[in-house]
Parts: C-alpha cells; sequence; structure tokens
C-alpha cells in the first residue's frame, strides 16, 4: 500500500459520520452485497463469525416503521408503557459519569443546537426522537444480531463487522448511521424479521445515500486528541 493509498483509506475513516438525513434514493442490493462480503472479513473469537444480517427494504420496511413509530407514540402519551419496552442488555450506564456524561451533553448540545431544538420544545424532540424509527428517511435498515447462547465477546465481534459495513458504504458513495434506538423494541423488530426465538438484536443501521442539503449533516462531532486517551510505555 503506498501513500496514496494510505491517504484514501485514512479519508473514508475520517469522512463517516453518522448521517440523519437521507435522500429518497433507491440502494442496489448488489452494492449491499458487496460490502457485506467485504465486511464479513471482520475479525471474530475463534473464528466464530456469529453475526446474522437482516437487510430491511420496501413494504417490510414500511410495516416495521409504521408499527414502532406508532408504538413510540403511545409512549409520548402514555409513559409508563415503555415498561413494556426494554433492552435486552445494557448499551448505556444506569448513571452517567464525567468525562462520558460531559461528552454525551456536548453531543446532545451539538444535534439539538444545529436542528435549533431547545431543551423546552418537547414537540420538536419528539418528532425528532421519532426519525430514529423512520431511518432518517434512508431506504435500507440494516440489523445485527447474535445468538443468545454466545457471550459478551460476540457483541464486539459484531461492532467490528459494523464497523467494516460503515466503512464500505462510505467508499462506496454511501452513508450510514449505527442505531442502538431499535434496541428497546426488539421483540417487534425481530417479530418482523422472523428472527428465530434464540436471536438477539444487538444494533440497527441506516444506510442510503446522505442529504448534503440537511443541516444535520453539515458537520462532524468532534474527537478528544490522541494524547487524552492515549498512554504509550516504553
Amino acid at each position: 500500500m503506498d501513500s496514496n493509498d494510505i491517504q484514501l483509506f485514512d479519508q473514508v475513516i475520517q469522512s463517516r459520520y453518522a448521517a440523519r438525513a437521507f435522500l429518497d434514493q433507491a440502494v442496489d442490493l448488489q452494492i449491499i452485497r458487496d460490502i457485506l462480503k467485504v465486511a464479513s472479513r471482520a475479525p471474530s473469537g475463534t473464528n466464530t463469525q456469529p453475526w446474522k444480517v437482516y437487510i430491511v427494504t420496501g413494504q417490510k420496511r414500511l410495516d416495521l416503521v409504521k408499527e414502532v413509530c406508532q408504538v413510540q407514540k403511545n409512549i409520548f402519551e402514555k409513559p409508563s408503557l415503555a415498561d413494556q419496552y426494554q433492552e435486552s442488555f445494557a448499551y448505556y450506564p444506569k448513571v452517567w459519569q464525567p468525562p462520558f456524561l460531559d461528552r454525551r451533553k456536548e453531543n446532545g448540545s451539538w444535534l439539538y443546537g444545529l436542528l435549533k431544538i431547545s431543551k423546552n420544545d418537547h414537540a420538536k424532540m419528539q418528532a425528532q426522537l421519532l426519525h430514529n424509527y423512520e431511518f432518517f428517511g434512508a431506504p435500507v435498515g440494516l440489523f445485527f444480531t447474535v445468538d443468545r447462547s454466545l457471550g459478551i465477546g460476540s457483541k464486539m465481534d459484531i461492532s467490528m463487522i459494523m464497523q467494516n459495513v460503515m466503512l464500505c458504504a462510505k467508499a462506496r458513495g454511501l452513508d450510514t448511521c449505527p442505531q442502538a434506538a431499535w434496541n428497546k423494541f426488539h421483540s417487534i423488530v425481530l417479530n418482523h424479521l422472523n428472527a428465530d426465538k434464540n436471536e438477539e438484536l444487538v444494533c440497527g443501521m441506516a444506510l442510503g445515500y446522505a442529504d448534503p442539503s440537511h443541516i444535520i449533516n453539515s458537520s462532524q462531532t468532534s474527537r478528544v486528541p490522541v494524547d487524552e486517551f492515549a498512554i504509550f510505555l516504553d
């Protein structure tokens, strides 16, 4: 790999971001197959390759979006209903500590600041939350599942194939948004996927062509400098 290849490779990684507004433009299924073929070279513990990937488009996508959005609207009206829809594993901590809490707040301020949504504007905040369950307008939804008998390491394996999918998509002019928001509705999602009873939903993902004119896609989230997280020992 020469210097030009390295620069291109770095550019793909650095240009990737979580797109939250997509064009109504179909994605060729062969491109998705190509992406998944390359992405499947992701490492996994003892080469178990524990992932299953469901690709949801067309009417299946519309049916899933309709049901989950309606359930979320019901929760807005009656918050106690949320108790019926709990994640199968804790993606986030129950209590946030710094510096993670600070970064989370910064991300929220950045996101809602771009959209000009104030903390007290509950209607707009609810509408933005619903966009998650519309795949932000993306024509393709991906769902990554794992066998429930496997350990936490298999979820790490799935995170690696997900990263590969996002980078392979970016290299082909597509954008993505990984979505843990779907996890609390895993019972609905898995039912629509006709998944086996031993499957657990790990994460969803929106895939499509990002809308370059939308303000939400106009900038990227920040990253802390290397010296803040890297410890070199000699």
